[in-house]
């Protein structure tokens, strides 16, 4: 049967993908609100410090609780994590409406926002480690092709749809209004996500019975269980190695972003006029997101063709060739065609990387290991958006940004083709 026909008739996947995608459709939602809110107010000038502040408060969270996230998808109900966490994030959206509400900017909105996102990461491990639990190794490729890729769909229409709704709201209420409004609607989505997650049975998705009574193993021992994660991946150096050039697309890609976003607000459009600058950059981020999704379409394919490891670094090298044409034609068309073909490249990285690490990592260490790869990449994005606000000028052109994340992606795409791996053989 071929894998597009098998992935349609397998139901725990799409029970699994509806809720990964309503979290996701909401999560769009939910920024586009935080966005317009603290970006694209008019009262309130943007620039690539403040944008980096942003998203490293949005980012940070789960540098300081993901040592933890590992043990406890590694001993509890995977599917309880998923219905209690959405529910959780119901709770602070609720509080974020209060707080925007109250014209709050300072210390009161920045912790809740915090501690939102820093539930959001707990869901995303959940998710990519119950993922292998629904779907045999045969589909695992197309299966991340399929549930990552409609996810970053997911939050590009979310953001779509928020802007529309602002746009549709605003004519009769004031701005922080509306956006408490859809912080609201964003409250809603994260409830039917929780609801969502009760289709699926409350073991289905692991972890196995034996980890769950493992008596010497507590959510407490963050840390060490945080080891135990990096020493297995020190014996699994093929995932060990993915997760790191993961980690350096992720972090050049955000860097690109923040500068898109300053280009949009400041350069490409009247500073005086941020709502033209939040349109512009959700074209800019629409497009995009259709590159992601074929990057993720073509890979299934590609590595069938060439084998995991060889795309991965052909994937690597296409997206090096993003910001290079921002280097060369700094205009908007060009930021624009930037933004397709770095989103195209790495996720292919990112989907075969994915499929590699779940595959090689037992179920018993799976959690802790997705754990310490959303730590890594984490990490990296937020240097990301710090380098970022360190030497993108004010109004965002400058060839500096741009050449840096080349530089970054060609060294990640020549180190890969040194012997420091054998290829997989050419499956999915």
């Amino acid at each position: 049967m071929p894998r597009t026909h098998r992935l349609l008739n397998e139901n725990r996947l799409w029970r699994l993908i509806t809720v990964r995608w309503s979290a996701q459709l909401t999560d769009g939602l939910y920024q586009s609100a935080l966005a317009s809110y603290v970006l694209f107010s008019p009262e309130r000038q943007a620039s690539a410090t403040a944008a980096a502040i942003a998203f490293t408060t949005v980012l940070l969270p789960y540098s300081l609780i993901g040592p933890f996230v590992g043990t406890i998808l590694d001993k509890y109900s995977r599917r309880q994590i998923l219905f209690f966490a959405n529910l959780g994030r119901t709770v602070t959206l609720l509080v974020v409406a209060t707080a925007i509400l109250l014209n709050a900017t300072g210390f009161e909105l920045t912790l809740i926002v915090l501690i939102s996102f820093g539930i959001n990461r707990l869901i995303l491990a959940g998710l990519s480690a119950s993922l292998p639990r629904v779907v045999t190794r045969e589909i695992l490729v197309a299966a991340n092709a399929l549930t990552v890729t409609g996810g970053t769909v997911a939050i590009v229409l979310g953001g779509g749809i928020g802007i529309g709704l602002r746009n549709l709201l605003e004519t009769q209420n004031g701005a922080d209004q509306v956006d408490a409004a859809l912080v609201l609607f964003g409250a809603l989505g994260y409830f039917i996500s929780a609801l969502l997650s009760l289709r699926l049975r409350r073991n289905e998705l692991g972890p196995t019975k034996s980890e769950v009574e493992a008596e010497d193993k507590k959510w407490s021992d963050g840390f060490s269980q945080m080891r135990e994660g990096f020493s297995y991946l020190r014996k699994n150096r093929d995932s060990g190695i993915g997760i790191l050039a993961v980690a350096i697309q992720r972090g050049g890609l955000t860097a690109l972003t923040l500068m898109a976003l300053i280009l949009e607000r400041n350069t490409f459009n009247d500073p005086n006029e941020p709502d033209a600058g939040l349109s512009g950059f959700a074209t800019a981020i629409t497009i995009a997101g259709i590159g992601i999704m074929l990057g993720a379409i073509i890979t299934p394919a590609a590595v069938k063709r060439f084998g995991r490891h060889k795309w991965m670094r052909i994937a690597m090298l296409i997206a090096s060739f993003g910001p290079l044409i921002f280097v060369l034609f700094q205009s908007e068309v060009a930021m624009i065609a930037m933004g397709f073909i770095s989103g195209f490249g790495g996720q292919g990285v990112k989907v075969t990387n994915d499929a590699l690490v779940q595959e090689k990592i037992s179920d018993d260490y799976r959690g802790r290991v997705f754990a310490v790869y959303d730590v890594v990449v984490n990490a990296a994005i937020v240097s990301g958006s710090l380098i970022a606000a360190i030497v993108m000028p004010k109004n965002g052109l400058g060839v500096t940004l741009p050449l840096i994340v080349t530089t970054l992606y060609l060294v990640a795409a020549i180190s890969l083709r040194k012997n420091w791996f054998k290829d997989s053989p050419k499956t999915i």
